[in-house]
């Protein structure tokens, strides 16, 4: 984090000009123009921009050579030179091509929204596996757009859509950067190996895994905190959480959970984050039953619906067993709202993460989901045995107990890996 730090220092805030190419073939549906602004505003103020002013432009299809057409890019070239702009960002991801001969159009450095959500993903990695994560999307990002010239020498000079693999990274070859990327990938499938040993382990203690998934800024770390009552960092802008969180949880039936918070997702997700994230999404892949938590507050709460609907879709997760976590009604004004947005979204449960409002009835919901984990048993313990009762207790839900002069008999809810550990005690 300190070399991040010190490059902001060292180059100052950039100035930027922001660009929403509204593209008739590459329209997202449920998506306005206006709601992709929005979000490259709140991504370029998320990397620490100085937002000088906002350009938007139409076109049915985008031009192989500038994206836009030469006439546009030489206004938005007089806009930048009149706003002394450090940098012009656009709205959809640009080719090699098209980036550089954008530059020299314009005449300062152009990123798209993929590099400008690299860069945010590369101030916000902390775990030496989100690091490598960040670096090997953005060497994969960059070794197509090498040229020798142009491009990649005019990184060189750092600030947005540098940071992360760093200079000596840039001024390497492609043979060597393919070399790293390798290597990068070799590490992460050792850590990927590790994961699975945490899995199987879950796996055979018969461990439900919940994951916490939504858009990006919904409240998925604010609900892992006030869940597990841990403070874990959760400011007010996008992609907070990088690296995977997981915690242990025991619902009301006494069922323990791990519960994993998850990289936030935005629409239109790059596959190439997709892949390098691979090992961080496998969790979201192995869950048990997923939270999708929205922030119902939100003029574009159907929108970020759908967008995580899509990426859900493309990780083959749609069929899994899902409850709608529908957070910030502390935000909300008037009283008609829960259950009209209760009928919208399918299984939902509203709540406020940050106020702590109505969780008891989320977890009611997460219990719930288990139940079936549950077998009805009866159980004989010797009154020289009471860690068993203590066990049962601690493990299950106890309907009933009876005292004797030999033993304690009991008729409990207990998950099969209990019942597997006293089996010897239980009778009939």
């Amino acid at each position: 984090m300190a070399k991040e730090t010190g490059m902001i220092e060292l180059f100052g805030k950039e100035k930027a000009l922001l660009v929403t190419a509204d593209i008739f073939s590459l329209r997202t549906k449920g998506w306005k123009v206006e709601d992709e602004a929005e979000e490259l505003r709140e991504l370029a103020k998320t990397s620490g921009l100085e937002i000088l002013d906002e350009k938007t432009c139409h076109y049915d299809n985008p031009s192989p050579s500038l994206f836009i057409g030469k006439g546009k890019a030489q206004e938005l070239g007089l806009v930048a030179q009149e706003l002394k702009a450090d940098v012009v960002i656009f709205s959809r991801d640009l080719s090699g091509t098209q980036q550089r001969n954008l530059e020299s159009e314009i005449g300062c450095k152009v990123i798209d929204r993929t590099q400008l959500i690299l860069d945010i993903f590369s101030l916000h990695a902390k775990s030496p596996e989100g690091k490598m994560q960040v670096e090997l999307a953005q060497l994969e990002y960059l070794l197509p757009r090498l040229t020798g010239k142009g491009i990649m020498l005019s990184r060189l000079g750092g600030g947005i859509g540098t940071r992360g693999p760093g200079e000596q990274k840039l001024e390497v070859d492609r043979r060597r950067i393919r070399g790293r990327i390798q290597k990068l990938k070799d590490e992460l499938k050792k850590t990927s190996s590790h994961r699975e040993l945490i899995r199987k382990k879950r796996k055979d203690e018969a461990i439900p895994l919940i994951s916490l998934v939504g858009y990006t800024n919904a409240g998925k770390t604010t609900l892992l905190n006030s869940l597990v009552d841990e403070h874990q960092q959760a400011d007010d802008s996008l992609f907070t959480t990088l690296d995977p969180l997981s915690r242990m949880i025991a619902l009301p039936n006494n069922q323990k959970a791990v519960i994993s918070d998850t990289v936030g997702f935005v629409h239109n997700l790059p596959h190439r984050l997709i892949e390098a994230f691979k090992a961080t999404l496998e969790d979201v892949r192995r869950s048990d039953l997923l939270v999708h938590v929205l922030d119902v507050s939100s003029p574009l709460r159907y929108s970020y619906y759908s967008a995580v609907e899509n990426v859900l879709e493309e990780l083959n997760c749609l069929d899994k067993p899902k409850i709608t976590a529908l957070n910030k009604i502390d935000k909300l004004e008037g009283q008609s709202w829960p259950e009209r947005h209760e009928t919208d979204f399918a299984n939902s449960i509203y709540i406020s993460a940050l106020k702590k409002e109505n969780l008891n009835s989320l977890l009611d919901g997460l219990a719930y989901a288990f139940a079936g984990r549950f077998k009805k048993v009866k159980i004989s313990v010797p009154l020289d045995k009471m860690s068993i009762v203590d066990l049962i207790y601690r493990e299950g839900k106890v309907e009933d107990v009876k005292y004797t002069s030999k033993d304690v008999n009991i008729r409990a809810l207990l998950p099969q890996a209990t019942i597997n550990k006293i089996s010897s005690f239980i009778r009939g």
